[in-house]
């Protein structure tokens, strides 16, 4: 298997699950400060022209949840749950794709993606507007967590890998948690996972060296 992935939002939580799993696949990174993610080869993978990409064979999967319950279910592993647990993994990748992902976003683009790709200085009026619904939905899933460990209970899943994966950059982003210790805890927890602190083989060989 191949994994295309840039060191961004998305790819890390697949890079991250795929670290965990041990799956047996070649990280390849696509350098999108040089455009190529908009290569005629890379969008005949993915025609949004976006990072993560999963070869496996014949099959060509883009979507970062969709990449992490293959991944998971081809590992046999129970994160990609086969019982009834499904459906709520199914529920809270749902809710996080439209409701917690888009607003808590805004900080990771305003002072990581800008300042990075030189796209202009951080707008406090777009992370002022986002901030209210992202307490609003921080609410709903801090009283979530509250006598769980994670979000299905004792029991790890792919939810926690996409639900969580704006906290590693709370602290640089100004991501209002800090009134909701749930969320806080819960991190701390999913921080001792080391492939959720250090995702992205690339880039650790690349600092060794």
């Amino acid at each position: 298997m191949k994994l295309y992935y840039s060191d961004t939002l998305n790819p890390r939580k697949v890079c991250a699950l795929a670290r965990h799993l041990a799956s047996p696949v070649e990280f390849i990174r696509v350098e999108l400060g040089k455009g190529e993610h908009l290569t005629p080869a890379f969008r005949a993978m993915n025609p949004n022209a976006k990072v993560p990409v999963l070869v496996d064979g014949d099959l060509v999967l883009w979507e970062s949840n969709a990449i992490m319950c293959h991944l998971a279910e081809k590992a046999g592993s129970d994160l990609w749950p086969r019982d009834a647990r499904r459906i709520d993994v199914m529920r809270w990748l749902m809710w996080d794709a439209t409701e917690f992902a888009p607003l808590a976003s805004v900080f990771y683009f305003e002072h990581i993606i800008k300042p990075r790709f030189g796209i202009g200085e951080p707008d406090a009026a777009e992370t002022d507007k986002a901030t209210p619904g992202f307490q609003r939905y921080a609410k709903v899933l801090d009283a979530h967590l509250k006598g769980r460990r994670y979000l299905l209970g004792d029991a790890l899943s792919i939810a926690d890998f996409a639900v969580a994966i704006t906290l590693p950059y709370a602290e640089k982003t100004g991501l209002p948690v800090q009134a909701f210790p749930e969320i806080r805890r819960w991190h701390a927890q999913l921080n001792e996972l080391p492939a959720w602190r250090e995702p992205f083989p690339a880039l650790q060989a690349a600092e060794a060296a």
